[in-house]
C-alpha cells in the first residue's frame, strides 16, 4: 500500500518518467527522437497559461497596494540584487575555468571544425540587436500581442501599467482588482491540471535528449559537463546558501520544498515549465503576491545564474580547447560583455547557447567555429542551466520579499519545517 501511495506523488512519477526516458533513448534512439513531441506539448501547455498568470498576479497586486512608491522601490531592489548575484555567477564561472581548465589538452585545430554548425547560432546572436533595440522591444505592438507571443517582459510591463491604472479608478478599480484575483485562480487551476502531465512530458523530452545526442557525446566532453555541474552545485550551496542563511532559511530545506519543480525542469530542460508553480509556491512560503509575481518573471531575463556560469566557463573552455591564449584584459572584457548578453537569455532551451555566440563575437581571438564542439552536449548543459536559474530566482524572491518587509517569516519556517512530503501535498 505504501508503494502505491508513493507512486501517486507527482515528483516520484516525474522521476520515473525521466529514468524511463533515459532507458528508451539509450536502447532505442530512433524511438526516443520520435517521442520529442511529448515534451514539446507539455511545455507548450504550461506556457499557454504563464502570461495570464503573470498579468493577473502583478496587475491585481499593484491595484491593491496603497503605497505605490513601494512598487518602484521593489523594482529597484530587484534589479540591484539581480546584478550583484549575476556578477558573482559570471565571476565564479571565470575563476573555475581558469583553475580547472576543462578544455586543456583537447588541442582542436579550428581549421578542422565545420563552421556551418555554429553559423546558425551566430546569425541569431547578430539579430539580437543593441541596448536601444532591446529596450524598444519591451514595448508591445498591441495590448494582446505579448500574450499570444509569450513575451514575458512585455506582459510584465503591461501588467505594471494596468495595475497603476486600476489604482486610479476608485470603487470600479476595487472590483477590477477582485476580478483579476478570481481570473488568476482560474489559470492557477489550469496549471494544476496540466502539471499532472509532467511525467509524460519529462519522459518524452528525456528520451529525445538521449536518443538524439547519445550518452557517448556526453562522455566525450565529460570534463566540461562535470565541471559545469559541479560549479553550479557549488554556486547553489555556497553562494545562494549563504544568501539564504542571511535571509533566515536553509537552502537544503528550500531545495527539498521545490523538488517537484526541479524534476520537471530536469526532464524538460526549460525553467519556464515550472514558472507558474514557482510563483504559487513562493506565495505559500510567505512571500507577498506582488513580490513573487514581479521577481520571478523578471528573473527569467535578468537573473539567470546558471546561464551566467555557463557563458564564462564555456568561453574559457573553447579558448583552451583551441589553444587560444587570453590576456587578463580579454577575460575581463568577456566578463563585462557577458553581463550584458546574459540579460537577453530566457528560460527556453538553447537561449544560453545563442547568448554564448553573442559573447564570443566580441572576442575574435576565439574561433567562432569552435561553438560546434558544444552543440552535441548543449542539451545536457541546458538542464543544469535551467535548474540553477530556477533555484536562483526562488531564493531571490524570498530574499527580496524579506528585504521589502513582504515576507511572513513564521509561515516560511513552518512550511520549510514540514519537509518535502508535507510540501508536496
Amino acid at each position: 500500500m505504501g508503494v502505491f501511495k508513493l507512486l501517486r506523488v507527482l515528483y516520484v512519477q516525474v522521476l520515473i518518467g525521466i529514468v524511463l526516458g533515459v532507458v528508451v533513448g539509450a536502447l532505442w534512439p530512433t524511438l526516443g527522437v520520435d517521442l520529442k513531441p511529448l515534451g514539446d506539448a507539455f511545455v507548450s501547455l504550461i506556457k499557454m497559461a504563464i502570461a495570464p498568470v503573470i498579468f493577473c498576479t502583478i496587475a491585481g497586486g499593484i491595484a491593491k497596494m496603497s503605497d505605490l512608491k513601494a512598487v518602484g522601490r521593489l523594482g529597484a531592489k530587484t534589479l540591484l540584487y539581480f546584478e550583484v548575484v549575476s556578477t558573482l555567477a559570471l565571476g565564479l564561472g571565470l575563476l573555475v575555468g581558469e583553475v580547472i581548465k576543462p578544455g586543456a589538452g583537447l588541442n582542436k585545430d579550428p581549421s578542422t571544425i565545420d563552421p556551418s554548425v555554429a553559423a546558425g547560432y551566430l546569425e541569431k546572436a547578430k539579430h539580437s540587436g543593441g541596448v536601444v533595440e532591446y529596450l524598444l522591444d519591451l514595448i508591445p505592438k498591441t495590448f494582446f500581442a505579448p500574450f499570444a507571443e509569450g513575451a514575458l517582459l512585455q506582459v510584465l510591463l503591461i501588467a505594471v501599467i494596468t495595475g497603476f491604472a486600476i489604482t486610479r479608478m476608485g470603487s470600479a478599480g476595487e472590483k477590477a482588482a477582485k476580478a483579476l484575483d478570481d481570473i488568476s485562480q482560474v489559470f492557477f487551476s489550469v496549471i494544476a491540471v496540466v502539471v499532472k502531465l509532467a511525467p509524460i512530458g519529462a519522459f518524452g523530452a528525456m528520451a529525445y535528449t538521449i536518443g538524439k545526442f547519445g550518452l557517448a557525446t556526453l562522455f566525450k566532453l565529460g570534463a566540461l559537463v562535470a565541471t559545469f555541474y559541479a560549479t553550479s552545485a557549488l554556486f547553489v550551496v555556497v553562494v545562494l546558501g549563504a544568501i539564504a542563511a542571511l535571509a533566515g532559511f536553509s537552502i537544503f530545506k528550500f531545495l527539498a520544498y521545490i523538488r517537484e519543480e526541479l524534476l520537471i525542469v530536469l526532464g524538460t530542460s526549460s525553467s519556464e515549465s515550472a514558472l507558474p508553480q514557482m510563483i504559487a509556491k513562493m506565495q505559500t512560503l510567505g512571500a507577498g503576491k506582488t513580490t513573487a509575481g514581479l521577481v520571478i518573471p523578471t528573473g527569467y531575463s535578468f537573473n539567470l545564474d546558471g546561464t551566467n556560469i555557463y557563458m564564462t566557463l564555456a568561453t574559457l573552455f573553447l579558448a583552451q580547447a583551441t589553444n587560444t591564449h587570453l590576456t587578463l584584459m580579454q577575460e575581463l572584457t568577456i566578463l563585462g560583455v557577458a553581463m550584458l548578453t546574459s540579460k537577453g537569455a530566457s528560460g527556453v532551451t538553447g537561449a544560453g547557447f545563442i547568448t554564448l555566440a553573442a559573447t564570443l563575437a566580441v572576442v575574435p581571438d576565439i574561433p567562432i567555429a569552435s561553438l560546434a564542439l558544444l552543440v552535441g552536449i548543449d542539451r545536457f548543459m541546458s538542464e543544469c542551466r535551467a535548474l540553477t536559474n530556477l533555484v536562483g530566482n526562488g531564493v531571490a524572491t524570498l530574499v527580496i520579499a524579506r528585504w521589502e518587509g513582504d515576507l511572513d517569516r513564521q509561515v516560511l519556517k513552518a512550511e520549510l519545517d514540514k519537509g518535502p512530503i508535507s510540501a508536496a501535498g
